[in-house]
């Protein structure tokens, strides 16, 4: 039995308006709701929200900069959030562990029902 294939991910075209379509979602739901000002502290503080393309996954993530003395001013990613695609406009959720690793949640969606269940859904937000 031959091992199954992993996609590369959507065409150039699909990628674009997938692309488009979280970064929308981001900038008119996730900022203004989970992070309307950036509010430095004296320790890991979020200061920003982005996607990014890992193959065929799209990750949500939360930046932070660290405010400790001694690396202050450092930046990190936390994903917290990603869709998988599997095929044109269907998508599984994953959620990310505190643990590192990655859990569906949801299987086979359209982009517009994925981005809907995140913005319901509390354990898909970030922290």
């Amino acid at each position: 039995m031959r091992a199954k294939r992993r996609s590369a991910g959507p065409p150039a075209l699909e990628k674009a308006l997938i692309t488009a379509a979280c970064q929308r979602f981001i900038d008119e739901v996730l900022k203004p709701r989970f992070l309307p000002t950036i509010r430095p502290t004296q320790f890991n503080y979020p200061v920003d929200i982005l996607g990014k393309w890992h193959g065929n996954r799209y990750r949500f993530v939360q930046r932070y900069r660290s405010g400790f003395p001694e690396n202050l001013g450092e930046e990190f990613d936390g994903p917290f959030t990603r869709l998988d695609w599997l095929s044109r406009d269907r998508f599984d959720i994953q959620w990310h562990r505190h643990t590192g690793t990655w859990f569906r949640l949801y299987r086979d969606l359209p982009l517009a029902d994925a981005l809907k269940t995140i913005e319901s859904d509390g354990l898909l937000h970030p922290l």
